[in-house]
C-alpha cells in the first residue's frame, strides 16, 4: 500500500467519524427507521450505523422470528408479514424497555405494512425516540433476485432458511411492494425519506448513507403533531 492510499483511508475514516458526530448531535435519542426490499442490506446497514452513532439496534423481522419460535407459530414462513394486531402487540412494547431509554434507536424496518407507521411514529415519540428519518435503500427487484441468487451458492449473506423456496422469497419481494412502499410515500410526504442508492459494494453503501443523514441532518426540522 502507497503513502497515497494510507492518506485516503485516513481522509475517509475522518471524514465518517465527523459526520457520524454530527449525526448523533441531531439525532439526540432520536430514531432513524432503515426500509428496503429482502437483500438490500438493512439489517447490515442498520447494525453498522448503530455501533458508529452509540445507538440500539431493533429489527422487527429478528423481533417478530424470535416470538414465532418461542411460542411455535409460523406467521412469516410464506414471506407474509404478520397482521398490525400482532405487530403492534409484539413489536412496539420495545420502545418502552427502560434499557434503551437514554439511548437513539436505528429500527430495521419498523411497521412495513401501509398504516402501521403512523402508531409506530405516536409510539416512538411518546417514548422519547421520535422518528427523524426514514433511510431506503434504493435496489432494483432485478438486482436483488441476482443477490438473493449469488447468496444461495455463496452462502455469505445469511440466507434465511424460508428463502431458498424461491416462491416464498418472491411473496417477501411482493409484499414489500404492495404495503411497505405506500409507507415509504407517507414517510416522504412527511419530509422524513432519505434515499440512498444501494447498488454498491457493502462498505459503500453504509458510506453512502452516512453522507444521506449527514446531509438531511442539516435541513431543517420536520414538526409532527
Amino acid at each position: 500500500m502507497s503513502l497515497k492510499d494510507v492518506f485516503e483511508i485516513l481522509c475517509y475514516n475522518g471524514d465518517m467519524e465527523e459526520q457520524l458526530a454530527k449525526i448523533k448531535e441531531w439525532l439526540g435519542t432520536g430514531s432513524i427507521n432503515v426500509f428496503g426490499l429482502p437483500m438490500s442490506g438493512k439489517d447490515t446497514v442498520g447494525v453498522r450505523l448503530a455501533e458508529g452513532l452509540g445507538a440500539k439496534f431493533l429489527s422487527s423481522g429478528i423481533i417478530v422470528r424470535a416470538i414465532e419460535e418461542s411460542t411455535r407459530q409460523s406467521l412469516t414462513h410464506q414471506g407474509r408479514l404478520i397482521p398490525s394486531n400482532m405487530f403492534y402487540e409484539w413489536v412496539l412494547p420495545y420502545f418502552e424497555k427502560r434499557e434503551l431509554w437514554e439511548y437513539p434507536l436505528v429500527l430495521s424496518s419498523i411497521g412495513r405494512w401501509a398504516g402501521e407507521e403512523d402508531q409506530v411514529m405516536s409510539v416512538a415519540k411518546e417514548s422519547g425516540h421520535q422518528i427523524k428519518a426514514a433511510v431506503v435503500l434504493e435496489l432494483s427487484e432485478q438486482t436483488v433476485i441476482e443477490r438473493w441468487e449469488a447468496a444461495k451458492i455463496l452462502g455469505d449473506r445469511g440466507l434465511r432458511e424460508d428463502d431458498a423456496n424461491p416462491r416464498i422469497f418472491q411473496n417477501r419481494i411482493q409484499e414489500y411492494k404492495e404495503k411497505t412502499v405506500p409507507v415509504l410515500k407517507h414517510y416522504q410526504e412527511l419530509g422524513l425519506l432519505v434515499p440512498v442508492k444501494a447498488d454498491f459494494p457493502r462498505d459503500q453503501v453504509f458510506a453512502n448513507v452516512v453522507q444521506a443523514l449527514a446531509d438531511f441532518s442539516d435541513k431543517p426540522p420536520v414538526f409532527l403533531g
